[in-house]
């Protein structure tokens, strides 16, 4: 299926939907760098790469993460067809229309928001706060214990219990994983399941492994809806916690949410606010109908 369509719909619904977007990206337009290429003109007004590519940043997610020579070609076409119906707009003088001008000033206000609130963000949020909401972040999520396991699945009892007894008698457990195991993808790696939590597997496989003896097979075969399984415990330990850059972006946007809902609670307390139903009448105080 062609993206072609997807890109068009999206490229269109940025030019019409979303004038906010664009007028941020217009007030912080960089100055064209040394070899920009002109991509196109339209009735002689030039289009740049960057114009372009600016404009697949704005896109969805999705179409971001597509190869940009797969995008681009779309993406212009799109832009072409833009500058023609603002040429077109231009010609009947919308500028002057009071529904562009009532349109305008809805963008101008959502605009003028975002770059507020951004700037009060961004003055609120340095290294030594981010430091302390880590902190906190580390204290509210203490480590959790894992067990690191190998296991041989296989589908009767009796099977598990013969890998069992040649175990005992010597069998090493990576190449019985590797031949008789079907689960696959660990048996490449000689039954290893790396560490997990409790949570992560299913109760009876973790209650067995957790319950076990570092570097010793567990006598019992195990089952769960996937089969029977041997499983060796290889260890145990607390979970490494994550780094700050690891957890960065959800403590930015952590904080960012709340020093947003400050902002705008200072604000109103700060002022008179009236509020009224849909008919115009008194809106009822503290919870009232």
């Amino acid at each position: 299926m062609s993206v072609f369509p997807m890109i068009r719909v999206a490229v269109f619904g940025l030019a019409i939907g979303s004038l906010s977007a664009g007028m941020a990206a217009q007030a912080a337009e960089p100055a064209q760098p040394a070899g920009d290429p002109v991509v196109a003109r339209v009735n002689g007004t030039e289009i740049h790469r960057s114009d372009v590519m600016r404009t697949i940043g704005s896109l969805p997610a999705q179409i971001r993460q597509m190869p940009t020579e797969m995008v681009f070609p779309a993406v212009l076409d799109q832009m072409v067809n833009g500058k023609l119906v603002a040429a077109a707009a231009a010609v009947q003088k919308l500028s002057d229309d009071p529904e562009f001008k009532d349109k305008m000033k809805v963008a101008e206000e959502r605009v003028i928001q975002e770059v507020y609130l951004t700037r009060a963000v961004k003055a609120r949020i340095s290294d030594d706060t981010l430091k302390a909401r880590y902190k906190k972040y580390l204290d509210e999520n203490p480590p959790q214990d894992e067990v690191k396991a190998s296991h041989i699945l296989v589908s009767t009892e009796a099977e598990a219990k013969a890998l069992i007894d040649q175990l005992k008698g010597g069998a090493d457990f990576a190449k019985l994983a590797k031949e008789k195991s079907s689960d696959t993808a660990a048996a490449a790696q000689g039954g290893d399941l790396g560490y997990f939590t409790h949570e992560a597997m299913v109760a009876p496989f973790s209650e067995a492994a957790f319950a076990g003896t570092v570097g010793k097979v567990i006598e019992t075969p195990v089952h769960t809806q996937f089969g029977w399984h041997v499983i060796r415990v290889d260890d145990r330990r607390k979970a490494p916690p994550p780094s700050l850059e690891e957890v960065r972006g959800d403590l930015e946007s952590e904080l960012s949410q709340e020093i947003v809902a400050g902002v705008v609670a200072d604000l109103r307390g700060k002022a008179t606010v009236e509020e009224f139903r849909s008919d115009g009448t008194p809106m009822p105080k503290d919870g009232g109908k």
